[in-house]
């Protein structure tokens, strides 16, 4: 088709205008656009595809979980069905053990109650016997035999037998060892002599066994007491310098000590710890010693060594020696003046527990010039020291973190002392303030704030009244205290006991001797108090009802009713009733107290173990045959002034009693002279067969000088 003129100029036009990079650049301008068309339709695609997929990902989670929720629920239910059926049979199960724990248990009942009955009986029967006087002195009062005499120890294991044997003294030691090959085996062992005291045979020991025992066991010895030993000399101490892990000594009451023998003990043995040289006759020469090699030295005691001087104080406050004392007891040394003392204080800076007890001439200025350089001061002990004041409290408190307080017969001590106490001394736990006549109420109110008191004793302080003890009492530390003493206050009332009894709640030790103004509706408030252990009330008005109202605890160790004249056989016999664990009374001039009474005593209490029935006229043999015969533990009997006592209670005493080591009998006066020589079991005997003195109250046959006020209502 031909081409018209005007149109084929156009074409030229445009095809002149239009160049190759622009139709490649509209090339890929139309192809970006076509891919990223593509891209977001496929981006779509796959956001799409990923919805469905998270949908179908949750429906299949969901019915997993809903087929696991199915199949743990089958499975629970299986296991209640199980645990029902097991608690079933547990219960049944349960059921027949207790059934057979029970039947076990009372047969177990029965049988100690058979034996417990037996023995009942057979006491029963041997006291109707003794009433019936069918027993003579020779019959054989032990009610329960020992059976066949069998060595058990050599066939327990070697701990065992060490144990056991290590409870035992060196008399005991060396009787043991000539039983049997195997314990002497036993008492060879090295541990067995790692404490040795040589005390208990102190009178008849010799130089060269001492020495003998010591280079025997020489390096097993860590304590060693020499205490009373006056026959030991330079072999003894020879032997205990070669003691070189000696830590422990006590050379206390050796008439034969001189410097030389400590000199030598204190340069060998450098690991000692503890020195004890009481009542010895050592002067400047031991002092001298103990600052050159005491340089471990922790524990010294030097009371009532009057020979050293304060030239040998001086030797300790520049030697190297005693730096590190911990514990310092100068008691009776009345020599030291205050220099002395400085020098005490110089030296002995790290002294945490001070004891200057029945120091006649220690004064404020002493004291002062000895604390001045101790900080870490805990217990200090001041008894029978009557010319220091509140001053010397003051500086012994200042800055120190004093707990234990000792102070006796003192007339300079008053409130401000307690005062002093209370605001300087937050922890203090024991006081002992006794004997002193100027300490009141104002005192106990000053410590009532302290929150740790669990002693407390002031005795002997006759202005202490019922409104003190209700302040003290009612403070923090009344649910606390454990230990009180408040002998010869005899301004003390029912008050007071009724308010010990409400609050003190911890007490076990409590001591009313002498508190006269007491009555039995106070004592007998008393037998409330829960752990009260031990009780003492000496010379009160002690009668059946407060003795009853004592005995409904049973947890009583600890009786002393001495110079009651209100105590009778009757109330003794309530009080016996339930003292199982009764192990020390003290019935001392009772004059009412007879046979019955014991009886009762021996039938009940048969773990006694001290016993003083001093001043009862009424007492006879019949009494020691009682308690022969069933108190096989009685360790101390003091039977002074019991005139009815004759001959044949030596008898009884060696059958029955043959723990007794202590026994005391004064104004005896129908037991002779023969009979008493006879005796070789007891250690400690006293006897005379003088005629009670007056204060007993009755003659050499019983007749009573003074009636009592009981016999006079009678009448």
């Amino acid at each position: 088709m031909p081409i018209a003129p005007g149109e084929a100029g156009i074409r030229r036009h445009d095809e002149a205008q239009l160049a190759p990079e622009l139709y490649e650049k509209a090339y890929w301008f139309y192809s970006n656009f076509l891919l990223k068309k593509c891209f977001c339709r496929w981006k779509a695609y796959i956001r799409n595809v990923r919805r469905h997929q998270m949908k179908r990902l949750q429906h299949i989670l969901k019915a997993n979980k809903k087929y696991i929720q199915t199949k743990l629920k089958a499975a629970f239910n299986a296991w209640v069905n199980w645990v029902k059926f097991r608690k079933k049979r547990q219960a049944l199960a349960k059921k027949l053990i207790l059934h057979v724990n029970d039947t076990a248990l009372c047969k177990n009942i029965l049988r100690q109650w058979n034996i417990v009955a037996k023995e009942i009986r057979k006491t029963r029967e041997y006291f109707e016997r003794l009433e019936r006087g069918e027993l003579d002195e020779e019959s054989d009062i032990q009610l329960v035999t020992t059976g066949e005499m069998k060595d058990n120890i050599s066939h327990l294991p070697w701990p065992a037998a060490l144990k056991i044997f290590n409870y035992l003294g060196i008399r005991e030691l060396a009787r043991c060892a000539q039983v049997c090959q195997s314990w002497k085996v036993i008492t060879q062992t090295s541990s067995l002599w790692s404490k040795i005291n040589f005390f208990p045979v102190s009178k008849w020991i010799e130089d060269n066994d001492v020495a003998y025992i010591l280079r025997s066991y020489r390096a097993s010895v860590i304590h060693l007491s020499l205490r009373g030993c006056s026959k030991v000399g330079l072999a003894t101490f020879r032997g205990i310098s070669d003691c070189r892990n000696l830590q422990d000594l006590n050379l206390t009451e050796i008439a034969t000590l001189t410097d030389e023998f400590v000199s030598m003990v204190v340069e060998q043995c450098t690991s000692l710890l503890y020195l004890n040289l009481a009542y010895t006759a050592i002067s400047d020469g031991t002092l001298r010693a103990l600052s050159k090699y005491g340089l471990n030295l922790q524990y010294l005691s030097l009371a009532y060594c009057k020979k050293f001087t304060n030239k040998g104080l001086n030797y300790l406050a520049t030697g190297k020696g005693c730096h590190r004392l911990v514990y310092l007891d100068i008691s009776g040394c009345t020599q030291i003046s205050v220099r002395g003392f400085k020098y005490f204080g110089v030296s002995c800076n790290e002294v945490e527990h001070l004891v200057i007890n029945d120091m006649a001439t220690l004064t404020n200025s002493c004291i002062t010039a000895m604390v001045a350089y101790y900080y870490n001061l805990i217990t200090v002990s001041l008894l029978a020291s009557p010319h220091i004041s509140d001053a010397a409290i003051k500086a012994l408190v200042q800055g120190k973190k004093l707990t234990k307080v000792k102070i006796e017969g003192n007339k300079n001590i008053s409130d401000a002392c307690f005062k002093i106490f209370s605001k300087a001394c937050p922890n203090l736990n024991h006081i002992f303030v006794t004997d002193c006549p100027r300490i009141t109420d104002n005192s106990l109110k000053s410590i009532s704030i302290l929150r740790n008191v669990i002693v407390l004793n002031i005795s002997d302080c006759i202005s202490i009244t019922d409104v003190g003890i209700r302040c003290f009492i009612e403070g923090p530390s009344g649910s606390k205290l454990r230990e009180l003493n408040l002998s010869n206050c005899i301004y003390i009332t029912d008050i007071s006991m009724l308010k010990i009894a409400q609050r003190c709640h911890s007490l076990t030790h409590l001591r009313l001797r002498y508190c006269e103004r007491l009555t039995d509706n106070g004592i007998e408030w008393l037998g409330s108090l829960p752990v009260m252990t031990n009780i003492d009330l000496t010379g009160t008005k002690v009668h059946e009802q407060s003795l009853s109202g004592l005995g409904i605890n049973n947890r009583i160790m600890e009786l002393t009713v001495a110079e009651c004249s209100g105590v009778t056989n009757i109330g003794l016999q309530k009080f016996y009733h339930n003292m199982f664990d009764l192990e020390y009374l003290d019935v001392s001039h009772c004059l009412l107290v007879s046979d019955l009474s014991m009886k009762t005593l021996a039938f009940c209490c048969r773990r006694l173990i001290s016993l003083n029935i001093a001043g009862c006229p009424k007492i006879t043999d019949l009494s020691i045959q009682y308690l022969a015969g069933v108190c096989h533990y009685i360790f101390f009997l003091d039977i002074s002034g019991c005139i009815s006592l004759s001959d044949s209670i030596f008898t009884f005493l060696k059958k029955g009693c043959k723990k007794l080591r202590m026994l005391k009998m004064l104004y005896c006066t129908r037991i002779t002279n023969q009979a008493v020589k006879a005796v070789s079991n007891i250690q400690q005997l006293e006897y005379s067969d003088d005629d009670p003195p007056v204060w007993f109250g009755y003659d050499r046959q019983g007749n009573l000088l003074v009636p009592s006020k009981e016999e006079d209502e009678m009448v």
